[in-house]
């Protein structure tokens, strides 16, 4: 089957999805067959480019949808208007994430909410007010969950804590939404580096340390999204790592 005809007609809805592996997540979709909906909180110029370039595509196919999920109030918001936009919704990707280090002892309390704010109340709140729609449509949740939810990364504790918990969500809303709604994960391993850029030596070190000995790339990321949506109609409460192998060694 041509894989641009699996998805036409569907909707995704991916967060975050202006820059980065949201980006190419947001474009994979596209490319095969779906209309997408690009949430942005702080990115609105590159989301309206991202938006413009895949209506060059393929026309009224691709929006742009401000809100901050931080505003519980504003969730509910979300969901809505990308059914009012495009009559469905059959894909929710919960990609957008905040991330920084937390070292033990400097750990403030609004530093909690936010991580945990943006990594796991917003995935589960979105969840919850999109599963409705995705009922009727049989349809899929997919989380973008971290190998530190299992292996927690250095000075990085509330980071890691808030991954480890939407890997369990994951699992756990796998169990309540089926049999009408899969619900997966996919664990990115070094496929891009932070806006605060690593040193040289860091990389290098990063990069030793998977099994394929090399960085992955978004799109790499973007592949297993498709895979989940359109080719894994038997596959829940599963979280794929992308990773190089780094998550079988150390």
């Amino acid at each position: 089957m041509n894989p641009a005809v699996k998805l036409s007609g569907k909707t995704v809805l991916v967060t975050g999805a202006a820059r980065r592996i949201g980006a190419a997540i947001a474009r994979a979709m596209h490319a095969a067959g779906a209309n997408v909906v690009i949430h942005h909180r702080a990115s609105a110029p590159e989301a309206a480019a991202l938006a413009r370039d895949l209506n060059q595509v393929r026309s009224n196919s691709a929006v742009t949808l401000h809100a901050d999920l931080s505003h519980l109030d504003s969730i509910p918001r979300v969901i809505e208007q990308t059914v009012s936009r495009f009559g469905r919704l059959d894909v929710l990707i919960n990609n957008a994430s905040s991330f920084y280090a937390t070292p033990v002892g400097e750990i403030t309390l609004s530093q909690w909410d936010d991580l945990i704010g943006s990594n796991l109340r917003a995935p589960l709140f979105l969840s919850q007010a999109a599963a409705p729609e995705l009922k009727r449509n049989e349809g899929l949740i997919l989380n973008l969950v971290d190998i530190h939810a299992l292996r927690p990364l250095r000075h990085h504790t509330v980071y890691s804590v808030s991954k480890a918990g939407l890997a369990t969500l994951t699992r756990s809303l796998a169990r309540e939404l089926a049999p009408e709604i899969r619900v997966n994960g996919i664990a990115p391993g070094p496929v891009l580096w932070p806006d605060a850029d690593l040193e040289p030596e860091t990389k290098q070190e990063i990069m030793e340390r998977t099994a394929l000995k090399r960085m992955g790339t978004p799109d790499d990321v973007a592949r297993a999204a498709v895979f989940f949506a359109q080719d894994a109609p038997y596959v829940t409460g599963q979280i794929l790592a992308v990773d190089g192998g780094r998550s079988v060694g150390w």
